[in-house]
């Protein structure tokens, strides 16, 4: 099974103000694990980054003015990740921005639904975690994701943190984890067994005749001072 984890960059939110990619990164799975293949592109958008976008990612006019165009990238990453399944947080958003940029190429592939077939990352935590938040953020912190490298979204960096969220949130690195951490607790346990020391046991020393007659005058004695309240006597005792 070929998935491709995927995120993107835009110039701002709203593809009907004209807003473009600057940022397509993917990194390849192959039955659930890195292949270590990433597709990986800063874009030439041919327009401003909105202030608001440039607080995200960082990515300003300047250099974004000596990246290729999505024209000139367009083939290598319809090759890169056809056939495959995309994984891909907020969908919508990021395939209707890719979508975009290939009908404005006007090439033989006009939208991603056409090579791949396409997994949201975001409705798959709605149903898991209702009424929660489920941003990339709020899982990476519910499924002990460290996103601490994170100042600025990145395209390929969120990539594979999304790698990472899917996997924990498809059951496939949490059964690891939780299996290793149960072999090392078991083998901690078995080691802590076979080193333990054995313990001698306690000899029990009885007292002699007379030492047990002298025990007895003794509490007779107190009986006497206490008028009878002796309490190491047993039931019977005189």
């Amino acid at each position: 099974m070929r998935q491709i984890v995927l995120d993107t960059e835009t110039t701002g939110l709203e593809l009907s103000a004209g807003h473009r990619l600057v940022e397509v990164g993917c990194v390849e799975l192959r039955d659930r694990r890195p292949t270590g293949r990433t597709f990986h592109r800063y874009l030439c958008p041919d327009r401003e980054v909105d202030p608001g976008a440039l607080a995200v990612h960082g990515l300003n006019d300047a250099f974004l003015a000596g990246q290729p165009r999505f024209a000139e990238v367009a083939q290598e990453f319809v090759e890169f990740i056809a056939g495959a399944e995309l994984i891909i947080h907020n969908a919508s958003f990021d395939v209707g921005f890719l979508d975009m940029e290939l009908a404005r190429v006007g090439g033989e592939v006009r939208a991603l639904a056409a090579v791949c077939s396409i997994t949201d990352t975001l409705a798959l935590a709605r149903r898991l975690h209702p009424g929660q938040r489920n941003s990339l953020d709020s899982l990476c912190k519910r499924y002990g994701v460290d996103n601490s490298a994170r100042d600025l979204h990145g395209a390929l960096l969120d990539a594979r943190i999304l790698v990472d969220v899917y996997l924990a949130m498809t059951g496939g690195q949490v059964a690891l984890t939780l299996s290793s951490a149960n072999e090392t607790n078991k083998g901690a346990r078995e080691a802590n067994r076979r080193t333990r020391p054995v313990r001698p046991s306690i000899p029990v020393v009885r007292a002699t005749e007379a030492e047990s007659s002298a025990h007895e005058r003794m509490l007779d004695s107190v009986a006497k001072a206490s008028g009878g309240r002796v309490l190491f006597r047993g039931e019977g005792s005189a």
